[in-house]
């Protein structure tokens, strides 16, 4: 494809949607903008945010699926389940004694750093016991901390003040606050909590800074959590152990035990918590994505550690460069909108572009980058909407394109036929086809003579009113009107598009044009006594075979029907004047047309031909029994010309008044050779 044809496709596109006037255009690119603002913020349009955070959840899991890791050795969690609950006879809250003993226990084993993931925000018994083992630990300590700014549904007023005396008891020794607060929004866990000032640093990042490594702890780091699927099925990311095994004595004595602890624990982030069922269990995007069972909120803490020691602060794409794509992306439905439908080519593009959108945020994932944020269903919905509002304009244009086509078809062709043609423009194909066709020729007499008469004005005036009237009753009749040759009218019917019913359509619309040829002589002469008297319309009818189609050039071309079915039907007509008739069929047509009103008149030699012609007249009021004697008279012609003559006397002197049956018994009286009456 050529670059001016590339760019043809715009301008023509373009011009398509700017004919659909002033308002559409506004109302186009209102909705042009409203795309660009779903495309950009799909993230908060109601309706579009759970489809994003959908997909979100889907690409972390993907990414997730394609690198799973096989064991995280840096962090473990010892935690106490239901069983341990049950050993200790005591559900809520744990048995702080327990908790103490297990400190006692890990902080021999060389950990980097401990973590405890339980609110110390009621009284127990074990309280003193808990605080002595906390100041005197020589492993940094971690305490969860929280409080009814950042946490008011987890945490009551006196709940608070009790953790900040717990707490403040706790100053000049290596346990410290760590923060707790999980960044929870529609109910799962995405991102890493929002830093606040004058609040404890997260548990995890407070564990990293007591161990040394201040680092590695993404400072001020917000975005996406990097969770991690297993690479075998039941084996977890992260060690779990019993806190039983660090806080029973029993169990402790034995070396072998002991020792398998220790090489569990030395060098590791320690975090301990529970994991119980339904109870401070985590929503990831993991677990909505692939319907899993909720892990316990330890494991959060476990996976920012693991996120901070990879040092995986996860790029997020700048605003700016959300802008862009999102506009490239409207950009694209607005081209695509203003593109010319019908190659598969336009699908396959579609394709490509929909693959793209949904493709790119998926690309951006695996390679590292926080898509938390990036509109992938707001691209696609903001594409919808752009295209739809271009495409709509588009067929607002065509419709008044439409309309105008139908109307000015609607001049020449009938409306249903005139709309198929528009819906089908093949049919109107720059080429010529042999058709049968039924032709209709019609003049009016005595037109030239008085258009002589009188001021060209009012020619013209009574000549638009007539063929108004011939031209109506064509259209109504399901013809084509092929062209107007002064007062003459041409149509006919069969193509483009053949009906079965075409004959009789043209038959009636014969008989109909006579009649509305004498409404018009009426008119003219109730308009004004003086104007000269107009002669009668003559019809002439005939079916066969012509070339019909568009013919022309680039500049013009003319639909139209060429061939001698034409020219028959013309002499058809004319010969009316010699036969004292007003509407004359050929046989050809007669035998096509279906009906039974015909009444025969005979066998005549056109003007300019050789071939005879067996002519039809249409009469519906005509007696039965006289049209049937025609017909015998017909036949008996070839034989017995005498009989023939004889019947057709009868019938005429039963219609004195009809002058075409009376040119009929003339020309019977003198047939020429082959039974046929020559004209002229």
């Amino acid at each position: 494809m050529s670059e001016t044809a590339k760019g043809n496709f715009i301008v023509r596109g373009w011009r398509n949607v700017r004919e659909a006037g002033p308002r559409r255009l506004a109302l186009t690119a209102l909705m042009v903008l409203l795309a660009l603002i779903v495309a950009r913020f799909g993230w908060v349009v109601p309706g579009v945010a759970e489809a994003e955070r959908a997909m979100y959840d889907f690409r972390t899991y993907y990414e997730a699926n394609q690198n799973p890791l096989e064991k995280d050795d840096r962090v473990v969690m010892v935690v106490f389940d239901d069983q341990t609950l049950i050993a200790a006879r005591k559900r809520s809250p744990l048995d702080r004694g327990i908790i103490a003993r297990a400190l006692q226990t890990l902080d021999g084993m060389g950990a980097k750093a401990i973590g405890i993931d339980i609110l110390f925000d009621q009284p127990q018994d074990e309280d003193e016991q808990l605080i002595a083992t906390l100041r005197s630990m020589r492993t940094p300590v971690a305490v969860a901390y929280a409080d009814m700014a950042l946490n008011a549904e987890n945490i009551e007023y006196e709940q608070e003040e009790y953790l900040r005396e717990f707490l403040a008891r706790l100053e000049g020794s290596n346990a410290f606050p760590g923060s707790v607060k999980l960044s929870d929004s529609f109910g799962t866990t995405r991102l890493w909590p929002e830093i606040v000032a004058g609040q404890p640093p997260l548990l995890g990042r407070a564990m990293l800074a007591a161990a040394g490594e201040r680092d590695k702890t993404l400072p001020g780091y917000e975005g996406a959590v990097r969770y991690r699927l297993p690479a075998l099925e039941g084996v977890p990311v992260f060690s779990s152990l019993q806190i039983d095994a660090f806080s029973n004595p029993d169990l402790l004595e034995i070396p072998e035990l002991r020792q398998a602890l220790e090489r569990e624990i030395r060098g590791k982030y320690v975090l301990i918590g529970g994991d119980i069922v339904d109870v401070d269990r985590l929503s990831t995007p993991l677990t909505e994505a692939m319907g899993t069972p909720r892990p316990p909120g330890i494991e959060f803490h476990a996976t920012s550690i693991a996120q901070m020691l990879d040092g995986k602060a996860l790029p997020k794409p700048l605003p700016v460069t959300l802008w862009v794509l999102s506009a490239l992306v409207i950009v694209m439905a607005v081209l695509t909108g203003l593109l010319e439908w019908g190659s598969w080519r336009i699908y396959a593009l579609l394709a490509v572009q929909f693959l793209v959108m949904l493709g790119a945020p998926f690309a951006m994932h695996l390679r590292g980058v926080d898509t938390h944020g990036v509109p992938a269903v707001g691209w696609l919905l903001g594409w919808i909407v752009a295209f739809t509002a271009v495409t709509s304009a588009a067929r607002a244009s065509g419709a008044v394109q439409r309309n105008f086509a139908q109307g000015a078809l609607g001049k020449y062709l009938p409306r249903e036929m005139a709309q198929e043609i528009i819906d089908n423009p093949k049919l109107l194909a720059l080429h010529g086809e042999k058709k049968q066709i039924f032709v209709l020729f019609s003049d009016l007499e005595g037109f030239t003579k008085m258009s002589h008469a009188l001021e060209p004005e009012m020619v013209a005036k009574l000549l638009n009113r007539y063929l108004e009237m011939l031209s109506q009753v064509v259209l109504d009749h399901g013809g084509v009107i092929d062209k107007f040759v002064g007062d003459a009218v041409v149509a006919f019917w069969g193509a483009p598009i053949a009906r079965p019913d075409d004959g009789a359509r043209a038959a009636r619309a014969g008989y109909a044009i006579w009649q509305a040829g004498e409404a018009f002589r009426a008119e003219v002469a109730a308009m004004d006594p003086n104007l000269p008297r107009i002669g009668k319309t003559r019809v002439g009818l005939h079916y066969g075979e012509a070339v019909v189609g568009n013919f022309g050039g680039d500049s013009r071309i003319q639909y139209t029907a060429l061939g001698d079915s034409m020219n028959t039907a013309a002499r058809l007509e004319s010969a009316n004047k010699e036969l004292e008739s007003s509407v004359m069929a050929s046989s050809e047509f007669v035998a096509k047309a279906g009906l039974d009103w015909w009444r025969p008149m005979g066998r005549v030699v056109l003007r300019g031909r050789a071939k005879p012609v067996d002519i039809f007249e249409p009469s519906p009021d005509f007696p039965l029994e006289d049209r049937k004697a025609l017909v015998q008279a017909s036949i008996l012609a070839d034989n017995d010309r005498k009989a023939a003559e004889q019947v057709v006397a009868e019938v005429a002197a039963r219609h004195p008044h009809d002058r075409a049956l009376a040119n009929l018994l003339e020309r019977v009286r003198n047939m020429g050779e082959g039974n046929a009456y020559v004209l002229g």
